[in-house]
C-alpha cells in the first residue's frame, strides 16, 4: 500500500511539472492518471518507497542524466564518423558485461541507457548470473570485465547512488 501510495504522488508530481497547469480539468486528468498508475504499476515500481523522500537520489539523477547526455554526444559523434568514413573499423558483436545493481528498477535503467548511447544495444539481461548481454558496434574486447569499464561503469556507479 505505501510503494503505491508513493508512486501515486511522484505520478501526480510528474504530471503537474509537464503540464503547467493547475486548472481543474487538469487536475481531475492528472489524479486520474497517477490513481491508475498507481493501483495497476505501484507494486512494481520500488521496492522500498521510503527511499524516494531523499533529496540526494534526485541530486545523482541529475548528475546521470548529465553524465549520459556527454556519453550520448561522443557515442554519436563516434557513430557519425564510422558512417562518414567507411574505412573505420566496424567490429560488431555482443559482449557480456556483469553488473554489480542490486534492484531490478537499477538494472533497467541501465539496460535502457545503454540501449539509447549510439553503437551498443542492451539485448538480454540475464536473472541468474546478473549480467547484460550488450549488442556493441565496435567490440574492443571480449572480456567481462573490460567491456563493463567501457560500457557500463560510468553508469551504473551514478545509479546505485540513485537507486540503491
Amino acid at each position: 500500500m505505501r510503494s503505491r501510495l508513493i508512486t501515486f504522488i511522484i505520478s501526480l508530481a510528474l504530471w503537474l511539472l509537464l503540464s503547467f497547469s493547475l486548472d481543474w480539468p487538469h487536475l481531475l486528468v492528472g489524479v486520474s492518471v497517477a490513481l491508475f498508475v498507481a493501483l495497476s504499476m505501484g507494486d512494481m515500481f520500488t521496492d522500498s518507497p521510503h527511499k524516494w523522500f531523499s533529496l540526494r537520489r534526485y541530486w545523482w539523477f541529475i548528475v546521470f542524466v548529465a553524465v549520459f547526455t556527454w556519453e550520448c554526444l561522443k557515442a554519436n559523434i563516434d557513430v557519425a564518423i564510422r558512417v562518414l568514413h567507411p574505412k573505420l573499423p566496424i567490429n560488431p558483436g555482443i559482449v557480456k558485461i556483469k553488473t554489480t545493481l542490486k534492484s531490478e528498477t537499477g538494472k533497467t535503467f541501465l539496460a535502457n541507457f545503454i540501449t539509447l548511447t549510439p553503437g551498443t544495444l542492451s539485448v538480454d539481461i540475464g536473472d541468474e548470473d546478473n549480467c547484460l548481454y550488450v549488442h556493441w558496434i565496435d567490440v574492443k574486447t571480449q572480456d567481462p570485465d573490460a567491456a563493463y569499464k567501457i560500457i557500463a561503469l560510468r553508469f551504473e556507479r551514478i545509479l546505485k547512488e540513485v537507486f540503491e
